[in-house]
């Protein structure tokens, strides 16, 4: 029977502790002119050994062996159980895993310790030898059971993740999946009741600046038109403040490809709460309170204006989001400023620009301290407030609707791959969230409630009641 792996290890420093060749080999007997191994089963460990031949016709030898008298035949049993162990690690250890490489470098060392081991007559070296060794063989013994441990650990979370899948299917199966029945919201569209879900993330590649540019924002044209096909990239400088460059892609495959895109170099934007609206781009100007619009086709300033009130040079910024004092976003129902005023003593103030002039239209006041949050969007006139929850987790946490001005509180939380989101924006076209992860292009998929599951709604709540 093959020793099992937890037998593996004893046998083997059963081994490493006898001597690899005897010291002594003494005759008992007297001489004679027959060796042992001509008449007895040859041995690798002993050969040739002297002995003596009785009246019988019998061989006599006696070997005395150092520390303990093992018979030869378990000694080269062992020999042999060792070097299969050594192939099949080195097969099983072929695999470039970190864990396992640390194994096989303690198994060559306790290789290396055994030749010289074998090397020594014995002394203060040779026990100094052993002792490395027999930590060497220690330390591999350990490393094989935590690596067991980890890949059974993994093998039961793989099971669990399997276990709620198939959970998940049979509820769609149970319910025959009515709310993926429901028809999608068509683009540009509000015939719905607000916010309901966002999907997993999904990363659709680092920024074409690289990675050390972790500030920044991204999107699609936020305006409703059909006919817009346009997506755009914004990295920042690598002071996380400055806006000098962006990219323009014709379609989405051309960004995922990175390929017939134009370059442009602006030179005056400051933070990441650019947003681009009708073939526009919008951001707050360097070092100043005022708002600008370029042209993207011509790459021009086409207007400047100050935003009444509003601070800036990171007086009442998001949380962890330095810098974005001006956060515009669109919708389907236009063009939004976000900001913050020594009046409102820092929290988000919303105001709806003319998208001709930049003179605010409307403005509303909400009841959230602005640096609290780390970001937000609007959707359908409806302001969408985020904050962190850890590294790995946002929480959409508040909701204020300006054609109302009713707020609430909500708890729909996103997935991000880093830990903070320097650029947010909606796009009502495919009602996808193109976020900015400290250098990643990620986006969410929105999914909205639709109006039936509202009046279902209603009508249980005023039954209960």
């Amino acid at each position: 029977m093959k020793p099992t792996l937890a037998l593996q290890i004893p046998l083997l420093l059963l081994l490493l502790v006898l001597p690899g060749q005897p010291q002594s080999l003494k005759e008992e007997s007297a001489p004679c002119s027959v060796n042992c191994d001509k008449n007895q089963p040859e041995h690798e460990l002993v050969k040739i050994v002297p002995g003596s031949v009785d009246e019988d016709g019998l061989c006599h030898c006696v070997v005395h062996l150092p520390n303990n008298l093992i018979p030869l035949n378990q000694l080269e049993q062992l020999q042999s159980i060792t070097q299969e162990l050594m192939d099949k690690y080195d097969k099983e250890l072929s695999r470039e895993a970190p864990t396992y490489s640390l194994l096989r470098l303690e198994l060559e060392g306790a290789r290396e310790l055994v030749t010289q081991l074998m090397a020594k007559d014995g002394g203060n070296e040779a026990e100094d030898l052993l002792s490395q060794l027999q930590s060497q063989v220690a330390n591999a013994s350990l490393t094989l059971k935590l690596l067991a441990d980890s890949d059974q650990r993994s093998l039961r979370a793989y099971r669990q993740e399997l276990d709620i899948l198939e959970g998940r299917l049979s509820d769609c199966e149970r319910e025959k999946c009515q709310e993926a029945s429901d028809p999608p919201v068509p683009p540009g569209s509000c015939a719905h009741a607000g916010l309901q879900k966002v999907s997993r993330p999904l990363v659709v590649q680092v920024n074409w600046r690289g990675f050390s540019h972790k500030a920044g924002v991204w999107g699609r044209d936020a305006a409703p038109n059909l006919d817009s096909s346009l997506y755009w990239v914004a990295p920042l400088g690598s002071e996380d403040r400055y806006f000098d460059y962006y990219r323009l892609y014709k379609s989405y495959d051309d960004l995922v490809l990175m390929k017939d895109f134009v370059e442009r170099k602006m030179g005056y934007g400051d933070g990441s709460g650019n947003t681009v609206y009708e073939n526009f781009m919008y951001f707050n100007y360097y070092g100043t309170r005022d708002i600008a619009k370029v042209n993207l086709s011509s790459n021009t300033l086409v207007l400047q204006r100050t935003l009444p009130s509003a601070t800036y040079n990171n007086r009442f910024s998001y949380a962890g989001v330095p810098w974005k004092d001006i956060d515009f976003a669109g919708d389907e129902k236009g063009l939004w400023v976000l900001y913050a005023t020594e009046e409102s003593k820092g929290n988000l103030v919303v105001s709806r620009l003319n998208t001709s002039t930049l003179e605010v239209e409307k403005t509303w006041r909400t009841s959230q301290y602005k640096p609290a949050m780390s970001g937000a969007f609007m959707a359908c006139g409806v302001l969408y407030a985020l904050r962190p929850l850890s590294t790995r987790q946002e929480e959409i946490f508040y909701a204020f609707d300006t054609t109302t001005g009713r707020e609430r509180h909500l708890s729909i939380v996103l997935d991000k791959m880093l830990e903070t989101l320097h650029g947010i924006n909606y796009s009502p076209l495919d009602h996808k969230l193109y976020v900015y992860n400290d250098g990643y292009l990620i986006n969410y998929d929105l999914s909205f409630l639709t109006l039936k599951h509202k009046t279902t709604s209603l009508k249980a709540l005023l039954a209960s009641s």
